[in-house]
């Protein structure tokens, strides 16, 4: 103690916050050490283990599976970082939620690259035998899965990585079998040979959740096919139209010339209007630069509504109408390359459809059954056969018949390798060159059309009826309802974030096509059935006990040996023990559509495991990106409703895709993308989390270096704040807890407050809401805490005399009541649950956090705890009504200090004493036993109850009633608090400090001496 007191230095008997936790994250290099720690600790495993010990309830998201092929990108990042905060946040809250991720080992986006990496050898794919083929696609997929999983284990993500579910390893590739098997055996598989879109680059069939949309040009032609003569009548009676129908032409429009050739029909709707109209004058060559192809004099049969448009397309400048045609009295037309091959020299019927319109072309649809659904459909429509479909296009999109002309054989609709990969083939040219050479091209042009391609060739596809497998919609199961109804209902009993979601699922199963499951690859679980020589499949012929026990042979030798043992297998292994002859029965080698590998998964990673509701037999949430309405979700549902008549899920939960701070998708080609990794090198993986978490992912998220700038800067505030409790709570033991009704009443409108965030915050993390977490927390920290809470009671915990059960230092400082003790034993509860409730969002630093405070000690990780219960009687309605009024009060006030301190007429607000005019007796009131000095951080503070001030005061626009006068405190400035106080109130033996410094420091120097 120094000889004079005025002299005394007092900073050491200041109780400043003192923490080892640093102000700094030092993310990007601290981020893999927590990692490693949680697992040396093991702490799923704990998990596990702590969820079993308290009885909690499972609760189960299902890890849709990503494709192992390649590094994992941002949107992959963020679609499992959301799955990490969804069961983080459920395990909090009490249940036993586990997390088994998972991979899709099978199909086209591994089979495409390993395509490519034997083409980079000079090899295509039928130089490689099929099991060297797929072995090599299971290394491939292997290598992946290895590099995703370390990838993904960077992001924070806690799981089942040791054990994750993969659908190559054998024992999943039985489990496919056998769902597939058991919806064959349903009765809803079902062979056709309707059009489906096919890859010709890939030699494959593609569903519908396998093709992405595009723009492209392609030509746009209008054929004539020449009326054949022949008529409705009976010889007696004519229509009207017969005689001037002579030499008359059927004009259609198509963007596919490659078709014509497999033209086996013209379609009409008998609700258009047709006549018969005559070119009467063309624009000439000198005109056009080029002679158009109409001839005047030649009579055309067109819609109606449409004559002008066709004329105009056909550079025809003069015509009349001749005389209104029904089409349907045309009877059949003479095909328009009749005259290049006897293979074309056949009768075209006339076919009514309502797909027909008269919007654009012709009012006439060229009709090619083997290329296109409408086309199809009328045809069988029609009474004619399936059979009858011409088929002239092979599995490579050329075109393949014996008896097509020689100058069509072999033509590529698409190149399918090469530079030029994807773009138009030959066959287009050729076709435009015969028909303009067989005089029945009536004009030609480039148009752009909106068209289907290959989601990994990105090539267009082709539709093409070749004989596939299919599981029918609309076929009655087992149970009397069809797939389509028995998905519906599900559809109904399944809750739905956004709630959006349910009304485009509904959609496309109540219009989708039956469920394409057919794929020509290699890379697949196969289609494990044997067909008769009638192409029935054998679940549907051999009786039911039989072919329960070749099921059982198929899958048993899966379980075994993979998908290759289907392949290598011969079948009188499976078939010669059952006494079947294998003469009568062949193998099918078709592989299953991917999507129903994944649609299956919840059969081996969730119930062949044992996590799933025993009660429903469902996964509580499916959580992916809203693509999966026509993918994951839907094959997940279709397969679930076709073997056990319910959805394998309660919840569907979809998020947005990624953009750039313009709103544009991102793109290699145009430089705007950001990888996971460059955010975690400069920034810390931590936030690339809270910028997932402060969006709605459920839409579409914007990033850009400005916007994780401002997670940077919204983490650098959290961190702070709890910092500050950190160093605030520092020797803090539970023997200081104060009890609520002996606490002052802010201590009580915080503890009101936590009351309030506990429902709110919960009840976000329910739903998925994890923007309203961040912006509750955000504002709580940064307002309720920084801007006051802290503010106020920062001069308590710096300088009123601290609790110690070894000294008299309460009995000495009774005076001050228990202001610090009580602020300390709410902030304890507050940063429990801060730490608690950002958990799920920022598991790096509330671990570190939790290491470094008084909670250590309850368990090994933050991770271990659960958000904390609130005690009741914490909340108080009205306490925070009456906090509410004086805050409103104190904002007046802040708002006049801050500008006397812009005006440098104050430092601080301590050197303050503002006299507040108050016209409402109601907010004065509020302040009934408080310090309106301590709340406005002030020396001195007076409340007038006026109706007005003086003039000149200080008000804000939206607080009427309230003007403050801010005028400087009187008397000296205390050394230790730097309140301003009357020195003749001063202890004589501390005059230079304020009587409530002189007892703390008269309390401290009894421990100290």
């Amino acid at each position: 103690m120094t000889d004079s007191l005025t002299d005394r230095d007092y900073r050491d008997t200041l109780f400043l916050p003192a923490t080892e936790f640093p102000m700094r994250g030092g993310l990007p290099k601290r981020e893999p050490d927590w990692i490693k720690r949680w697992d040396e600790l093991k702490l799923y495993e704990k998990l596990r283990a702590d969820a079993k010990a308290r009885g909690a309830k499972p609760w189960i998201l299902h890890d849709g599976p990503p494709y192992a092929n390649g590094h994992i990108h941002l949107g992959t990042a963020m679609n499992k970082i959301v799955k990490d905060i969804i069961v983080r946040s459920h395990q909090m809250t009490g249940l036993d939620a586990s997390y088994l991720p998972g991979w899709d080992c099978h199909g086209l986006p591994i089979e495409w690259k390993v395509e490519e990496e034997f083409r980079s050898k000079g090899k295509t794919k039928d130089d490689v035998a099929p099991g060297d083929f797929r072995a090599a696609c299971r290394a491939y997929a292997g290598k992946w899965v290895d590099v995703q999983k370390a990838e993904f284990r960077n992001l924070g993500i806690e799981g089942e990585w040791d054990n994750p579910y993969l659908t190559m390893k054998f024992e999943s590739e039985a489990s496919i079998v056998g769902e597939f098997l058991r919806m064959a055996m349903g009765g809803t598989l079902v062979r056709g040979a309707k059009p489906i879109m096919w890859s010709p680059v890939e030699r494959t069939a593609l569903a519908e959740a396998e093709v992405e949309y595009h723009d492209r040009k392609v030509p746009v032609i209008w054929v004539k096919f020449p009326w054949a003569g022949t008529h409705l009548g009976d010889g007696a009676t004519f229509p009207d139209w017969v005689a001037e129908a002579k030499g008359a032409s059927v004009v259609i429009w198509t963007t596919t010339p490659w078709t014509i050739p497999a033209n086996q029909a013209v379609s009409y709707n008998r609700e258009i209007s047709y006549s018969i109209y005559e070119v009467e004058a063309v624009m000439s060559e000198e005109e056009l630069g080029f002679a158009p192809y109409a001839k005047v004099g030649e009579r055309l049969i067109i819609a109606d509504k449409l004559a002008q448009s066709v004329m105009d397309g056909a550079k025809v400048s003069k015509f009349r109408p001749v005389i209104a045609v029904d089409p349907e009295g045309l009877v059949s037309l003479r095909h328009p390359l009749a005259q290049v091959s006897a293979f074309f020299d056949k009768p075209i019927p006339m076919l009514a459809g309502d797909h027909v319109t008269d919007d654009a072309g012709t009012g006439f649809v060229h009709t090619a059954p083997a290329h296109g659904e409408d086309d199809f459909n009328v045809w069988i429509a029609s009474g004619r056969k399936a059979s009858d479909i011409r088929d002239i296009v092979n599995p490579d999109g050329a075109y393949q018949h014996p008896e097509l002309p020689a100058a069509l054989q072999g033509l590529d609709i698409i190149r399918t390798s090469g530079k030029k990969r994807g773009e138009q083939g030959k066959a287009n040219p050729e076709v435009i060159k015969l028909l303009a050479e067989s005089g029945n091209l009536l004009a030609r042009g480039m148009t752009t059309i909106r068209d289907a391609h290959s989601w990994r060739s990105k090539a267009p596809v082709i539709r093409r009826a070749t004989p596939q497998w299919f599981i029918s919609m609309d076929k009655p199961g087992p149970n009397g309802k069809t797939l389509r109804e028995n998905a519906l209902k599900a559809i109904e009993d399944t809750e739905f974030f956004p709630a959006v979601g349910r009304n485009r699922l509904q959609a496309m199963v109540e219009g989708r096509p039956d469920w394409l499951i057919s794929r020509q690859r290699n890379w697949g679980v196969p289609i494990t059935i044997f067909v008769n020589k009638d192409g029935q499949p054998h679940t549907a012929t051999l009786a039911a006990e039989q072919a329960e026990q070749l099921n059982e042979a198929i899958k048993a030798a899966i379980a075994q040996g993979g998908v290759e043992a289907w392949f290598d297998t011969p079948a009188e292994d499976f078939l010669s023990p059952l006494g079947l002859d294998v003469g009568d029965w062949d193998k099918v080698t078709d592989v299953l559509d991917v999507w129903f590998d994944s649609g299956t998964t919840h059969a081996f990673a969730l119930r062949e495991r044992g996590i799933i509701d025993p009660e429903t037999g469902q996964a509580d949430l499916y959580m992916e990106g809203s693509d999966q309405h026509r993918g994951w979700f839907q094959s997940s549902l279709l397969e679930s409703c076709a073997t056990r008549g319910i959805a394998p899920y309660k919840q569907v939960l979809t998020h947005g895709f990624i953009v750039d701070a313009e709103g544009k998708k991102m793109s290699k080609s145009i430089g705007n993308t950001i990888e996971p990794q460059e955010i975690q090198k400069q920034y810390g993986i931590e936030i690339l989390r809270i910028w997932t978490a402060s969006g709605d992912y459920t839409e579409d998220l914007r990033i850009s270096d400005e916007i994780i700038k401002g997670s940077v800067e919204t983490y650098r505030k959290l961190r702070n704040t709890v910092r500050y409790l950190l160093g605030a709570l520092d020797g803090w033991s539970e023997a200081e807890a104060l009890p609520r009704d002996e606490m002052p009443s802010l201590e009580r409108w915080v503890l009101h407050r936590l009351a309030e965030l506990d429902g709110q915050i919960r009840a976000a993390y329910n739903v998925y809401d994890f923007k309203r977490v961040m912006a509750l927390l955000i504002n709580f920290c940064g307002v309720d805490l920084s801007a006051v809470y802290f503010d106020i009671r920062k001069d308590s915990l710096y300088c009123d005399p601290r609790f110690d059960t070894q000294s008299a230092w309460d009995k000495d400082t009774a005076v001050f009541g228990n202001r610090r003790r009580a602020a300390r034993t709410v902030m304890a509860a507050v940063l429990e649950r801060l730490l608690t409730w950002l958990a799920p969002v920022m598991p790096f630093t509330m671990e570190e956090a939790f290491l470094e405070s008084h909670l250590k000690d309850r368990a090994e990780s933050v991770h271990l705890l659960q958000f904390a219960e609130t005690p009741e009687g914490w909340k108080d309605d009205v306490l925070a009504a009456r906090w509410a009024k004086i805050f409103t009060v104190r904002r007046v006030v802040t708002g006049a200090l801050e500008v006397e301190r812009r005006e440098k007429r104050i430092g601080a607000s301590l050197e303050a004493a503002p006299k507040v005019h108050i016209a409402d007796q109601a907010l004065i009131d509020a302040f009934k036993g408080e310090s309106a000095a301590d709340i406005f951080i002030t020396s001195g503070a007076e409340l007038i109850h006026t109706s007005n001030g003086n003039g000149g005061g200080f008000t804000l626009d939206d607080t009427d009633g309230v003007v403050v006068y801010p005028e400087k405190a009187d008397g000296i400035k205390c050394r230790r608090s730097w309140k301003y106080f009357d020195p003749s109130t001063a202890d004589p033996a501390f005059p230079d400090i304020t009587p409530r410094d002189a007892l703390t420091v008269k309390a401290w120097d009894k421990v100290h001496g």
